[in-house]
């Protein structure tokens, strides 16, 4: 009895292993087969996630009158420069004028000591009167011979030597005369007025020292600044464009500072340069300004815009909008879906930050200005307010 025992009891306890193992094969299985027929069953591809819009920046062309300028660097001048001498030697009695000052010409400018200039008028006054008499006195026995010739009182020859007389003292005033002249002259040039309307410098001689005609330093050096010019440069291929403005009528020209950030005169074009400087390729022009208010100095650089034409009724962008690929230049628009679009355009000159659009646009279209380095054609955008724009919102 205990020997079936022992054979007995271990085949009750594999049953329910079997079973597990059993039970584990089955539903190992269920999932081959479902894996297998799932995978080769069709399925809906899932949808793929739609790009989110590019954030992009518009404007709307603008139809305007645009001025189309040639720009060049130029250089301000003098109408006239003067430098002021002395024309005769002596001492510089007194100077008359503040450095700095604004002259009228005529003006009084500096005084020479006029006393060894009138000296020498009053001598020649004197020996203008000496002449006089004598030439009376010449004259009075001339007549007189001439009567006693008559009688046969006196010869031919007393009489011919006495028109000979008249003849020298009347030459010898004419001489005298000739020479008060210069004395007086020579006493107006002890004032020294300004010959022109402008400005003094810098005082170069101090009263009391001596001047001489030879001396080479001026006195002072006056300036005219009212007008004053500009002489600037361009290029020799803007040579027909100036010439053709030129034809139109008076040429207006700007003056702006060097950074071009403030205006400071306006004026026409005076001349073009009769030659092209070879070297640098450039032509020279000139420009008058009126310079009332004494905004250009002598010596200052500026840049000068030489306005050529107006293009009336011209479709423009902001520069930002216009891009150049290996097709040529184009804009990105946002068509009715809010997708951006490539539009081929031919551009014009570009003035004060805005783009001539020639060919391309009709002034209708939304332009894409900011955020372009994101798109392509058919890229979806969403319209945003410009910064500044939103700034202004704020305040």
């Amino acid at each position: 009895m205990t020997s079936i025992r022992t054979v007995t009891e271990p085949r009750k306890r594999r049953r329910p292993a079997a079973l597990a193992a059993i039970a584990i094969l089955a539903i190992a299985g269920g999932s081959a087969a479902a894996f297998w027929f799932a995978g080769t069953e069709p399925t809906a591809a899932a949808p793929e996630p739609r790009t989110p819009a590019v954030p992009v920046e518009v404007a709307t062309p603008a139809v305007a009158d645009v001025p189309v300028y040639l720009d060049g660097l130029g250089t301000v001048q003098a109408n006239y420069t003067v430098n002021i001498t002395t024309r005769v030697d002596g001492e510089l009695q007194s100077v008359m004028f503040d450095e700095g000052q604004a002259v009228r010409k005529g003006d009084l400018l500096a005084v020479i000591d006029p006393r060894p200039f009138q000296a020498a008028v009053d001598q020649a006054a004197a020996k203008i009167k000496q002449d006089q008499a004598d030439l009376a006195n010449a004259q009075y026995l001339l007549v007189k011979d001439q009567k006693l010739s008559q009688q046969q009182i006196v010869t031919q020859e007393t009489l011919e030597e006495q028109q000979a007389q008249v003849a020298s003292a009347e030459a010898e005033l004419a001489q005298d005369q000739a020479a008060k002249e210069a004395a007086d002259v020579s006493l107006s040039y002890t004032e020294i007025r300004s010959p022109i309307d402008g400005r003094t410098g810098i005082r170069r001689i101090d009263a009391g020292n001596e001047v001489h005609t030879t001396d080479t330093t001026p006195i002072v050096t006056i300036t005219q600044t009212q007008p004053i010019t500009v002489i600037s440069t361009l290029r020799e291929d803007d040579l027909d464009a100036v010439r053709g403005a030129l034809r139109a009528g008076p040429v207006e020209v700007t003056a702006m500072s060097m950074d071009q950030s403030q205006q400071l005169a306006s004026g026409t074009l005076s001349l073009i340069d009769n030659v092209i400087d070879q070297a640098s390729g450039t032509i020279r022009i000139k420009s008058t300004f009126d310079n009332k208010d004494d905004a250009l100095w002598p010596g200052q650089f500026v840049m000068l815009r030489v306005k050529q034409q107006t293009i009336r009724k011209a479709v423009t962008v902001p520069s930002a909008a216009l891009q150049r690929g290996q097709g040529g230049f184009f804009v990105y628009i946002v068509d009715a879906g809010g997708a951006a679009q490539v539009r081929k355009v031919s551009p014009g000159p570009i003035e004060n930050g805005r783009a001539v659009i020639e060919k391309g646009l009709d002034g209708g279209e939304q332009v894409v200005t900011s955020g372009q380095y994101r798109l392509d054609a058919g890229t979806h955008v969403t319209v945003q307010q410009p910064a500044a724009s939103q700034a202004a919102s704020r305040e």
